[in-house]
């Protein structure tokens, strides 16, 4: 069994920073594919970044420039660091992680871009 716990989520004001971190427990072996997806009301699950492993990113067109995805595989941890928030980043953004074929998620952590 895999837990993912996200945290880092809040109320930030256009502009500002907010970092995200997801930290795998359970039995990890060999973590392959880990990545970032969120998912705002009314919208569907959607990419944001990922780290397939091998130092590779990936990044959806909407938060290049903006968010940096890294991985920290000793702690078996991934974080998302979001600079200059903008009002439409707002959405629960949820840790993914995929290990010898299977996908597991977090809860979720809640990011409020607002004035």
């Amino acid at each position: 069994q895999v837990q993912l716990v996200e945290s880092g989520g809040g109320l930030v004001q256009p502009g500002g920073s907010l970092r995200l971190c997801c930290e795998a427990s359970g039995s990890i072996s060999s973590i392959g594919y880990m990545g970032w997806y969120r998912q705002a009301p009314g919208k569907q699950r959607e990419l944001v970044a990922a780290a397939p492993g091998g130092g590779n990113t990936i990044y959806a067109d909407s938060v290049k420039g903006r968010f940096t995805i890294s991985r920290d595989n000793a702690k078996n941890t991934l974080y998302l660091q979001m600079n200059n928030l903008k009002p439409e980043d707002t959405a629960v953004y949820y840790c993914n992680l995929v290990m010898w074929g299977a996908a597991y998620w977090g809860q979720g952590t809640q990011v409020t871009v607002s004035s």
